[in-house]
């Protein structure tokens, strides 16, 4: 927890209702990476990318119809020993809770994240995932997969959309309102976890 640039940790999910959507999305990204004369495994990071690469990604993408939801947490209100010792059982209670607090949103959920760490992490994940989210009235997550960043772009999208978010709390930056604003109309919760 206090290693990092920034004093917050946003995690975000882009929820498609619609498949079809998704895939719409997913070529438009692919088609602002080449009119960046960018190669077809450059990965859009935001953190690695320029103002002009931010500003012509999201705005390739703020027409197709998915939902932001984002969890903010500001570093130095986080108390639990547990979550500042542990980077997994952080992650977890993380996604744990932008899934769980959704107002009823997601349902029977296709989740799709960031596969990095080891095997019996992921494994771990999911069996918390399902545990913690799934019941008898109400499924959240009907499955989870693992992507490779680099290798799908929605997945970037939540990358850039994340930092976007991230941005807003950093009031030295001259950028704060730029990213997240090309997109506002597709953000349908930013919540500030306390």
């Amino acid at each position: 927890m206090d290693k990092g640039s920034t004093r917050t940790f946003v995690i975000c999910c882009i929820i498609f209702d619609d498949e079809l959507e998704a895939e719409k999305t997913a070529i438009a990204i692919k088609e602002v990476r080449r009119k960046l004369k960018k190669p077809d495994y450059y990965e859009f990071k935001f953190n690695k990318c320029s103002r002009e690469y931010r500003t012509e990604f999201l705005k390739a993408v703020a027409g197709f119809k998915f939902r932001i939801r984002a969890l903010v947490m500001k570093k130095e209100e986080i108390y639990s020993p547990e979550l500042k010792r542990s980077r997994e059982s952080f992650y977890n209670f993380t996604i744990k809770t932008v899934l769980k607090y959704n107002e009823k949103t997601i349902k029977n959920a296709k989740i799709r994240l960031d596969g990095r760490g080891s095997r019996l992490f992921r494994q771990s994940l999911l069996v918390y995932l399902r545990k913690s989210l799934n019941t008898r009235e109400r499924t959240i997550i009907d499955n989870i997969r693992f992507r490779d960043s680099n290798k799908d772009v929605l997945i970037q999208l939540a990358d850039m959309i994340a930092g976007s978010v991230g941005r807003t709390y950093q009031k030295e930056k001259s950028d704060r309102e730029l990213y997240l604003g090309l997109v506002k109309k597709r953000v349908e919760d930013i919540w500030e976890f306390k």
